[in-house]
């Protein structure tokens, strides 16, 4: 099948199960493959994008500190809750698998999984109210753990 088709595929599935993210990603691959500029951008795109993506994801992240929501009091009172200890704890986990992945996808060369990953992305964005986007799986993990202490401290 022609890359084209998987591209087409992927946005169809993505805006059927509204995964925007995903459509809107495999929408511009698209619009870059039929228009042909995809042999100037996607070699860019392959070196650079994660980078790219990563900054402007951390930026989101960080926003609240830059607009004083978060401050330094917040975020010294956070680290001496559990729920602090348990976020530092789960990101660490979470970064240093996020790294083992993206080795695995790229240096690897296992990319061919990424389309199961994109579809189980996509129906749990459609069934579940998930999000597809990795950092936010500490997030996540945390409201897990959070949830099963306090059904334990409640019993």
């Amino acid at each position: 099948m022609r890359s084209e088709m998987i591209l087409f595929a992927i946005l169809a599935v993505a805006v059927i199960g509204k995964a925007h993210t995903v459509a809107v990603a495999a929408g511009i691959l698209l619009v870059l493959k039929l228009s042909g500029t995809d042999k100037y951008l996607y070699p860019f795109l392959e070196k650079n994008g994660m980078a790219f993506g990563i900054v402007i994801l951390i930026a989101a992240i960080l926003l609240p500190i830059a607009k004083g929501t978060v401050t330094a009091e917040s975020i010294k009172g956070i680290f001496t809750s559990w729920v602090g200890v348990a976020a530092l704890s789960l990101s660490f986990v979470t970064t240093y698998l996020s790294g083992r992945g993206l080795e695995f996808l790229t240096v690897q060369g296992y990319g061919s999984v990424m389309p199961a990953m994109i579809i189980g992305a996509v129906i749990a964005t459609a069934f579940l109210g998930g999000v597809p986007v990795g950092p936010l799986i500490t997030s996540g993990l945390l409201v897990v753990l959070i949830g099963i202490v306090e059904l334990f401290g409640k019993l």
